[in-house]
């Protein structure tokens, strides 16, 4: 059966840019990243099934914001000069790079996956349950993927010492 974009689109749309919102931190970029979900999934609806929606909008939104973020990391913009006044303005500018170098350091050796079950565990506060479904892994696979992360996280962290 195929899924009913517009449907979806009005019954989850706010859903979708509540998620972006969290995100990305920004009201404009988060709607763009909305966007971007139902054109994908215009462009792939013949492919998917509707079995829930909701974890699948959740998991693709997730990933396009995720990817905004690794663009946005990689050619940073400075829209009139918003990263140059935080910077400027911010006491705690070393500790900050100190930890976006740790976390870059620990996700670069990991699937791009495994930064998606660790956004949603740790930061959306899921249980390994909810994160299984949303990915499509079993549970155990999530739990693996989890412990090897902290594994990797602790011998950089001790080497960083």
């Amino acid at each position: 059966m195929a899924i009913d974009v517009k449907d979806m689109y009005s019954r989850l749309g706010p859903m979708v840019l509540r998620r972006c919102q969290r995100l990305l931190g920004d009201k404009e970029e988060a709607a763009d990243a909305m966007h971007d979900v139902f054109v994908q999934l215009v462009r792939r609806q013949e492919k998917l099934t509707a079995d829930a929606p909701p974890s699948l909008l959740y998991k693709m939104a997730t990933d396009i914001c995720l990817n905004r973020l690794r663009t946005r990391r990689r050619r940073p913009e400075t829209p009139n000069g918003r990263l140059l006044q935080f910077i400027a303005s911010s006491d705690e500018m070393d500790k900050l790079m100190e930890q976006r170098s740790l976390l870059g350091q620990i996700f670069k050796q990991e699937q791009s996956s495994t930064r998606t079950i660790a956004v949603l565990h740790y930061v959306d506060r899921m249980t390994l349950q909810e994160v299984a479904r949303v990915v499509g892994m079993s549970v155990s696979g999530v739990r693996k993927r989890l412990r090897l992360l902290k594994a990797h996280a602790s011998e950089l962290e001790e080497v960083s010492k």
